[in-house]
């Protein structure tokens, strides 16, 4: 792996990460992170300080952002604000998501 290239089953290959079973933290440049995450059975996330983009590998399910709920799949993005309450439910043993963190603590505005 390079510091500018990932693949799916290289990340998969980082599992379980330091930072526990579902979550491992890959590449990071300036304010971003990117990680794989990949939970299993439930999702214990809880909300985070910077926003956050999914980008579904594989697996599918739904998906709470704050209010609301929608279905997902793959090729899939799906955006979280900072602070925003989130979880992936009822979703595939094979879920594997990456997750893109980055801008300031608290977020960027929105437009």
């Amino acid at each position: 792996m390079t510091d500018f290239h990932l693949t799916l089953a290289q990340a998969l290959s980082r599992m379980p990460g330091p930072y526990g079973d579902h979550y491992a933290e890959l590449l990071q440049h300036g304010t971003l992170t990117v990680g794989l995450y990949a939970p299993k059975g439930s999702d214990p996330q809880t909300p985070h300080t910077k926003d956050e983009v999914y980008v579904v590998m594989r697996g599918a399910g739904w998906f709470l952002n704050g209010k609301d709920r929608v279905a997902f799949g793959p090729g899939d993005v799906l955006f979280v604000p900072a602070h925003q309450e989130h979880r992936f439910e009822d979703f595939t043993e094979d879920l594997a998501l990456w997750v893109l963190f980055y801008g300031p603590q608290g977020g960027e505005a929105g437009r």
